[in-house]
């Protein structure tokens, strides 16, 4: 579903640890901040499906940060970054569809995610394929804080960001932030997707 980006120099890109917290709680805080997330609750509405699932998926579509420190954290919010080269784990994402969506909805949520795949840039940049903030914790600046520092680091290295923006809220905070809409995913009856790219300033 995703190209492989152009290979890049580890050390050209590589940044410092940036998390603190463990991986459960990271996992448990994208979990809480995504419950209302259209996409997601397309993806698993019912609500034992949503917290049993939900943290798997988060795993195999950004847990690659956390193994590469590129994970951006606070108190009630978390941001997973993907450096130049590193790629959503493609086969445990199609693993867990077919796990946890009966058909006919399995067939569509694949089509969404290799929609996703088709419209991702094929050039160097950072990716950010969940960032969340908990619901008590939203309203205050956080979701900008997250996403600033990798920012800094594209604009330093002249590369591009790039995200899909799920809701209309989350559309407007990445505009804010110089992001530009380059497209819209739209597979069956699943909510919007809409690609954003933000070039270096």
């Amino acid at each position: 579903m995703y190209a492989p980006a152009t290979p890049v120099s580890e050390r050209a890109f590589a940044v410092p640890p940036m998390h603190t917290r463990s991986p459960e709680h990271i996992y448990a805080t994208l979990t809480l901040a995504f419950a209302a997330d259209p996409p997601c609750r397309w993806l698993f509405p019912q609500p034992q499906q949503y917290l049993r699932y939900f943290p798997v998926f988060a795993q195999a579509f950004g847990g690659t940060a956390l193994a590469h420190g590129t994970v951006v954290t606070d108190d009630g919010g978390a941001a997973l970054w993907l450096a130049p080269g590193a790629e959503p784990d493609e086969e445990a994402l199609v693993a867990l569809v077919e796990e946890s969506i009966e058909q006919p909805r399995r067939n569509h949520a694949l089509r969404v995610f290799a929609e996703m795949g088709r419209v991702h840039p094929h050039e160097p940049h950072w990716y950010l394929p969940l960032i969340g903030v908990e619901p008590d914790c939203q309203g205050q600046g956080l979701g900008s804080a997250l996403i600033r520092p990798v920012l800094d680091r594209c604009d330093a290295a002249g590369l591009p960001a790039y995200l899909e923006a799920t809701s209309a809220r989350s559309r407007t905070l990445y505009e804010r932030l110089g992001f530009e809409a380059v497209g819209a995913i739209r597979v069956s009856n699943c909510p919007p997707i809409i690609p954003m790219l933000r070039r270096p300033h």
